[in-house]
């Protein structure tokens, strides 16, 4: 993996397209479809892993900010850092893991522990108001969304937590600081936080890297 990750990172950095150079690189060595995945979301062009680098911010700043949580992006990176499911640091700086890709998502026993990391960064992170957004298409997202609202309530944060099919769009669009590790979503936002790097960081959770 990291010699065809390096072989990626050099066509990308030659201009070449990203589905291509993986595609490329993966045929010559042989690599199964969960490689591909995995080499698609940790590699990026030197140029591009600048780019979205410059828009992290740190945690500190989202107090008295506007906050907008990618909401399945975010809660299924926490479950997977704290199943011990591999996660990746990749190139452009931020998380990313595979388990979404290969499995539906569903709640599961981790769902309440995860919460509780990402609403005890955002209590002591102390943001002005709190989005947070829930794939509609997802299943489980209605129930998601309320359990997400009543633990904002019980912990006195001030915003909403709602389903919606234009996720994505609505956080290329926030004014504010999104917390999102969507590639997509960082190179249209102004602002971004990476919440699963800060809890990963305060845990001392080992991460992967190619």
């Amino acid at each position: 993996m990291r010699e065809a990750a390096k072989e990626a990172r050099y066509l990308l950095d030659r201009g070449y397209p990203k589905d291509s150079a993986i595609r490329f690189v993966s045929d010559h060595h042989c690599h199964p479809q969960e490689q591909r995945h995995v080499l698609a979301r940790v590699i990026s062009s030197s140029k591009s892993a600048r780019a979205r680098k410059a828009k992290a911010v740190p945690v500190q700043a989202l107090q008295g900010a506007d906050v907008a949580v990618d909401g399945y992006n975010v809660l299924i990176t926490v479950e997977s850092l704290l199943a011990g499911r591999p996660v990746y640091l990749c190139d452009d700086g931020f998380l990313r893991d595979t388990f979404g890709i290969f499995k539906r998502y569903r709640p599961a026993e981790l769902t309440d522990g995860a919460f509780a990391a990402i609403f005890d960064l955002l209590v002591a992170a102390s943001p002005a108001r709190i989005t947070f957004l829930l794939d509609q298409q997802m299943s489980h997202s209605g129930e998601l969304a309320a359990r997400t609202r009543a633990l904002m309530a019980f912990r006195q944060l001030s915003g909403c937590a709602c389903t919606a099919r234009d996720v994505d769009h609505r956080l290329k669009t926030f004014a504010g600081i999104v917390a999102s590790a969507d590639g997509s979503v960082i190179d249209s936002a102004s602002a971004v936080v990476d919440i699963p790097a800060k809890i990963a960081g305060a845990r001392g959770i080992s991460l992967l890297h190619i």
